[in-house]
């Protein structure tokens, strides 16, 4: 090797190690809003169809169909979101408060969901230990507090923060504003700087779009719907802490072949087994006719093609993303994954069937 080529070589070398410092330390500066990023990134993908569409009504206004698109979204998704939020929040903290005081007796609505049972059933149950109704209630209050009180905590955590909430909130909004008007131009500037070939980033990158629509468009959207709909039965029945409710049965909805009915399904076996037929019969032809086909019917309308995603990854990527990012890891477990297997199926294709590369390929078949 020359000494120039040796020169060059470390002028690269240390390029690139400055490269990766530089963006380290851009990382480190901007993961305390992360999270805002994050959602104001998605925020931006989702809603870039409304965008165009105030950008096709006025051409060249780029800054003013931006504003009045983030103008939409404050107050058809965000200021609903946060009046869902707080009587969620009101409705746990009241619950939580019900079962600490004692004023929820758990093992009065056992006792009549157990009397109602088949003798054999009552059989089976109190050899598993389920017949002992206060270890049962304890059981159960212990579970519910647990619960309840993550939701309290986290309402806490929020209400000390509040400075530190409202900055993240106002990051997230700014960034959103410019992401709907330059997303595609930044899109296009970070395919072009991606150290891989540009069929790949594109490919990539397609996938990822499609991934986000999906996990937002085909999960979060469907599960709001069900657990509206759930919230809307729950009332008509006169099941109390509806909204609550409601919110489960959209957390629910994320968990294949389950979904919704964790919920719905011994809310009406408990107003059955207690007397309340029809309103029982009510939770269970909604369960059935409103909640359960609200899937069937709007994730091929809202998503149109398969994420490519078995069920098993979903469930285990979507919990797992909530366990380690909180409510950010719906969509980013989901992607993660997505991303995980579109990487490795496009590595499939380039090595060939014979394991070799694309690269490799024709020297092989050259010596044949």
């Amino acid at each position: 090797m020359s000494g120039g080529q040796a020169t060059k070589g470390v002028e690269q070398g240390g390029f690139l190690l400055f490269l990766g410092l530089v963006s380290a330390a851009l990382l480190a500066v901007v993961l305390p809003f992360a999270r805002p990023l994050l959602w104001a990134a998605l925020g931006a993908i989702l809603f870039q169809p409304l965008y165009r569409w105030f950008h096709e009504k006025r051409p060249e206004k780029e800054s003013q169909s931006a504003l009045a698109s983030m103008v939409v979204i404050l107050f058809a998704v965000v200021l609903p979101a946060f009046w869902i939020g707080s009587a969620v929040v009101d409705e746990a903290a009241g619950l939580f408060l019900a079962f600490r005081d004692g004023d929820i007796d758990v093992s009065i609505y056992f006792e009549r969901v157990f009397a109602a049972l088949p003798a054999n059933i009552q059989t089976s149950l109190a050899s598993a230990g389920f017949g002992d109704f206060v270890a049962v209630q304890e059981r159960a209050t212990a579970f519910v507090q647990a619960s309840l009180g993550l939701i309290a905590t986290q309402a806490i955590a929020i209400g000390g923060s509040v400075f530190g909430f409202v900055l993240a909130f106002a990051v997230g909004l700014y960034v959103s504003f410019f992401l709907l008007r330059d997303g595609r131009a930044v899109g296009d500037a970070i395919l072009a700087a991606l150290p891989m070939e540009r069929p790949v980033a594109d490919r990539l990158a397609e996938r990822f779009l499609m991934i986000v629509r999906a996990t937002i468009k085909g999960s979060v959207v469907v599960g709001l719907v069900q657990g509206a709909l759930g919230a809307l039965t729950f009332w008509i029945v006169g099941i109390p802490s509806v909204l609550l409710l409601g919110v489960i049965m959209a957390i629910a909805s994320l968990l294949p072949a389950l979904g919704p009915a964790i919920v719905w399904v011994p809310a009406a076996i408990y107003l059955l087994a207690t007397g309340a037929i029809w309103e029982g019969v009510v939770v269970i032809i909604s369960g059935v006719a409103l909640i359960g086909m609200a899937d069937n019917v709007l994730r091929p309308i809202l998503v149109g093609r398969d994420t490519g995603i078995p069920d098993w990854l979903v469930l285990v990527t979507t919990l797992g993303g909530i366990a380690t990012m909180g409510l950010s890891g719906i969509v980013v477990g989901p992607l993660v994954c997505g991303l995980f297997l579109a990487a490795w199926g496009i590595f499939a294709e380039q090595r060939g069937p014979d394991g070799a590369s694309a690269a490799e390929r024709p020297e092989r078949e050259a010596g044949a």
